[in-house]
């Protein structure tokens, strides 16, 4: 086991999403030393994986850029991925964070080259695209990775393909000797963003996710409409490759239910008003999109991005829970059964895709942090005055948009500083 250079008066920053990166950035220009972990390959998290903001429909990728760029020049936040905290023992003021990392079996020499990806055969599921498609086994995270590293899939370490990836690399990159590490961080204060996962739509036995093919989430179809994306940024169904045009989009598909999620995860209706536009966009003349809903949840300022969608002609509200969805075997087309509370009247619509508004659930829960926090019945942390030197930020703290997260992250951080600033004087 060894040690991260890091005092008492260091923040640590779990979570490299946009939440995580936030208060890493916030914490690191007051001066403060931070050290900034994430699980995966790459920074970014879900926003990451995002075709385009709401409501004004802009790429992620401009928000993105700007937060890596002060990151990069920041000598204050040491960034440490595929690092995942196992425990945090100590108390306000004095934390010791034990960390395990992962090997990426790739060193600093890498140039993004991508000669060991031509190298390789070996195809292993694209997660970054949510496995609607394979990437090479030598793999780049994503087109704005950063650190701006290659990885070796762990599945073929030991083989021939290993060596082929080595022998291809003409920067001594790949390190095929790496082994895992355990280190200890010294931390004043922890922030604690480690964000959010779609709630498992198999679960939701009545829908028929995992069943039929042609029913997909509404982070899948995300990526579908991505132009680096599996597809290119064609809708096409995961069935047959055939053009989606008729698409509907089921609220509350796990949320606001005893049965999953008791909480509403807001984002999930302005996500869908959202991806109405990526139908329209790629059918201009004869895309359909039909929206099942409970209530839609569109406020302050997202009410009039809600009042655009309810004007276009090709997008139709249906108030209505949908019940059940079976399958046209003939065509492959799924149809969604249910009662239209707007007259009550019963319906069994055929749509080519269908997409679940999956709900939002905390990628670890309260109760899974290895450490002494308060968590709702949700699993979020809740505000915790008595613990003084661990704060939730961002989706870790509730169901929340970007633009929320930021600044929960942002509240976060300065509350952070507050305790090593605390630190800092008692040692002065």
């Amino acid at each position: 086991m060894t040690a991260i250079v890091a005092t008492n008066e260091t923040i640590l920053v779990v979570g490299g999403g946009i939440s995580g990166m936030t208060a890493a950035l916030e914490a690191a220009e007051t001066g403060k030393q931070v050290v900034l972990l994430e699980k995966t390959a790459a920074l970014g998290g879900r926003t990451s994986q995002l075709y385009r903001y709401f409501p004004k429909m802009c790429h992620p990728v401009c928000g993105l850029e700007i937060n890596l760029r002060r990151l990069k020049s920041n000598p204050r936040i040491k960034v440490l991925t595929l690092a995942e905290v196992t425990g945090i023992a100590g108390s306000s003021g004095d934390y010791t964070a034990t960390v395990r990392i992962t090997p990426r079996y790739v060193n600093e020499n890498c140039t993004a080259c991508g000669e060991c990806a031509k190298a390789v055969s070996t195809l292993v599921d694209d997660q970054f695209n949510y496995k609607l498609g394979k990437t090479k086994a030598a793999y780049l995270p994503n087109a704005m990775a950063y650190p701006q590293r290659y990885v070796l899939d762990p599945s073929i370490i030991g083989t021939a393909e290993a060596e082929k990836a080595k022998a291809a690399c003409k920067y001594g990159a790949i390190d095929l000797g790496q082994k895992e590490e355990i280190v200890q961080i010294k931390a004043g204060a922890v922030v604690w963003a480690t964000g959010w996962q779609p709630y498992d739509a198999a679960k939701i036995q009545p829908y028929g996710y995992g069943r039929f093919k042609n029913v997909i989430t509404s982070v899948e179809f995300e990526r579908l409409a991505d132009p680096h994306g599996p597809t290119g940024g064609k809708l096409l169904r995961p069935s047959d490759g055939k053009e989606a045009k008729n698409v509907a989009f089921i609220q509350c598909a796990g949320s606001r239910d005893e049965n999953h999620l008791r909480h509403c995860s807001r984002f999930c209706c302005m996500a869908s008003l959202k991806q109405t536009h990526y139908v329209r966009e790629r059918f201009p003349e004869d895309g359909k999109s039909t929206i099942y809903y409970i209530d839609i949840r569109a406020i302050d300022r997202f009410e009039d991005f809600y009042q655009k969608v309810k004007a276009d002609s090709s997008v139709t509200f249906t108030k209505s829970k949908v019940a059940r969805i079976s399958l046209n075997e003939a065509n492959g087309n799924p149809i969604c059964h249910g009662v239209n509370t707007e007259g009550y009247h019963r319906y069994a619509n055929e749509h080519d895709l269908v997409v679940l508004a999956v709900g939002m659930e905390p990628s670890v829960k309260g109760m899974n942090i290895p450490a002494s926090v308060v968590a709702d019945s949700s699993g979020f942390i809740e505000a915790d005055p008595a613990n003084g030197g661990i704060f939730g930020a961002g989706c870790a703290t509730n169901a929340l948009d970007v633009n929320r997260s930021v600044q929960s992250a942002t509240a976060a951080a300065l509350r952070a500083v507050q305790v090593v600033n605390k630190v800092a004087r008692a040692e002065a």
